[in-house]
């Protein structure tokens, strides 16, 4: 089973590279597969690689539910 996690792009770090935050850790990822990848794009993160662009509205949707598996508000940071 795989499974890609919403993120949002909070830097760009390199031609095809970028910084996202997930649960207050930091991390570059790889943001070649993504076309003109710009910050604050919020995009499906998969095994350090961006796979493809979300809308800001389904990117909370999903975050949200994640939240509530995981028995948290919405907006906690930790999904």
């Amino acid at each position: 089973m795989c499974l890609a996690v919403p993120v949002r792009i909070e830097k760009l770090t390199g031609p095809a590279t970028g910084t996202i935050t997930l649960s207050g850790v930091s991390r570059d990822v790889d943001l070649s597969l993504i076309d003109n990848p710009q910050p604050g794009d919020y995009v499906l993160l998969h095994a350090g690689f961006a796979i493809e662009k979300m809308d800001d509205a389904e990117a909370q949707r999903t975050l949200d539910l994640l939240r509530e598996m995981l028995g948290q508000e919405p907006g906690e940071d930790g999904a």
